[in-house]
């Protein structure tokens, strides 16, 4: 029977088939989840580097978390990043935002706990979306949204991070209990570079989730999502 782990990692990797084949003991490795800049000005420019970086190795998820712009100019830029997105097999999901996320056909939301809750995202998306909740450092609100069907819990901000303010700091435990206690896949967030991501690898996120240490890597997005990926 395949298990909620698998089925949800299967969703958002956009793969034919669950992971029920793995060996029961084998763990699939970590992957990267890649967050936009939350401002673009060079929509042009900003598609020439997300295709550098999608070419330079897998990336199971880029979320569009796009501040301080209109739903339908969040919208309009979707609709120019998704494709994109999808050429090279990588599921897309909004920030904040379900209904942007069906108005685009993006393939699910990323809500926070101040957004629409799970089950009214859940309703208006459709059984096939990716939902993700945020749940900073609480075991609690991870659990609720687990036990209600979310594809993934995310934690953080692990690091200080130039690109939001956390409203809380998460310590690398709460990935190792996590991930050896619950099935549902972990995303790590806030502040992570392929300089400090090793010790939330080794513990067992499932998922890493960037934007400034891809963007704003000195050699360009896509030798950073290789220096990830080599740690993987």
């Amino acid at each position: 029977m395949t298990s909620q782990k698998d089925k949800a990692k299967a969703r958002a990797h956009k793969k034919k088939k669950a992971q029920r084949d793995l060996p029961p003991d084998d763990k699939a490795p970590c992957q990267l989840y890649l967050i936009t800049p939350p401002k673009i000005d060079d929509m042009p420019a900003f598609l020439i580097a997300l295709r550098e970086a999608l070419s330079a190795a897998p990336v199971a998820c880029l979320q569009i978390r796009l501040k301080g712009i209109s739903g339908s100019d969040v919208v309009q830029a979707a609709n120019a990043i998704i494709p994109v997105a999808h050429e090279f097999g990588t599921a897309v999901v909004i920030n904040d935002d379900p209904q942007i996320a069906k108005e685009c056909g993006a393939d699910g939301v990323h809500i926070g706990q101040s957004d629409m809750d799970y089950l009214s995202s859940r309703n208006l998306l459709g059984a096939d979306a990716i939902i993700g909740v945020t749940c900073h450092n609480s075991r609690d609100l991870a659990f609720e949204a687990s036990q209600a069907g979310a594809e993934y819990v995310a934690f953080g901000a692990f690091f200080d991070t130039p690109t939001k303010d956390p409203v809380a700091r998460a310590e690398p435990e709460l990935l190792e209990w996590w991930s050896k206690t619950v099935e549902v896949p972990c995303v790590a967030i806030g502040g992570i570079t392929p300089q400090n991501c090793a010790p939330l690898i080794a513990v067992g996120a499932d998922f890493l989730a960037v934007s400034s240490g891809v963007w704003n890597h000195p050699d360009g997005p896509a030798a950073a999502v290789k220096a990830f990926t080599q740690q993987f």
